[in-house]
C-alpha cells in the first residue's frame, strides 16, 4: 500500500504497468473516464466524463481546455489521497505531459486498491477508505 503522502510512482514510470500505459495511449477518453468516476465517487458516469474529454480533444485539439478539464482531476486526487503540492503543477503536467499524467493518476488509484474496470460501484469496499473525517455529533440523545 503507498504511502498516504507521495504518489506511488513516478510520473515517467508508464511502462510499469503495461495495461494502463496502453490504455491511456490508445483509449485516454476510457482511462480519464474511469479515473474521474471513482474520484467523483459515483456522482459522475465514466461514459460522460470519458465523451466530454473525447469532444474537448476533437473539439478543440489546439487549446487549453482539456488540460484545464483533466488537470482538476488530478488535484481532486491530490486532495483525497496525496499531500497539497501546488495546483500550478497540476496543469503544467496536463499540459506538457498529458499522457504520462493520465497514466500516473491511473495508476495511483489502482495501487491504492480500486479495480479501476469496475468504476466506483464496483469498488464498496474502498467507500469508507475515501472519507476523510468522522461526522462530529453534537449534543445528546434525548427522548
Amino acid at each position: 500500500m503507498p504511502s498516504d503522502r507521495t504518489w506511488s510512482t513516478g510520473l515517467f514510470d508508464c511502462c510499469s504497468d503495461w495495461n494502463s500505459c496502453c490504455l491511456t495511449c490508445w483509449c485516454p477518453c476510457v482511462a480519464f473516464g474511469r479515473i474521474s468516476e471513482i474520484l467523483d465517487k459515483g456522482s459522475s458516469y465514466c461514459c460522460v466524463n470519458g465523451t466530454l474529454y473525447t469532444l474537448l480533444c476533437i473539439l478543440h485539439a489546439s487549446s487549453t481546455f482539456r488540460p484545464f478539464y483533466s488537470c482538476c482531476y488530478r488535484t481532486k486526487l491530490r486532495e483525497q489521497y496525496l499531500s497539497g503540492e501546488n495546483h500550478c503543477d497540476d496543469f503544467g503536467v496536463h499540459c506538457f505531459c498529458h499522457c504520462c499524467a493520465l497514466c500516473q493518476e491511473y495508476r495511483e488509484l489502482q495501487n491504492r486498491g480500486f479495480d479501476m474496470s469496475t468504476g466506483w460501484r464496483g469498488n464498496p469496499h474502498m467507500h469508507n477508505k475515501a472519507v476523510s473525517k468522522a461526522p462530529v455529533v453534537e449534543g445528546e440523545m434525548m427522548r
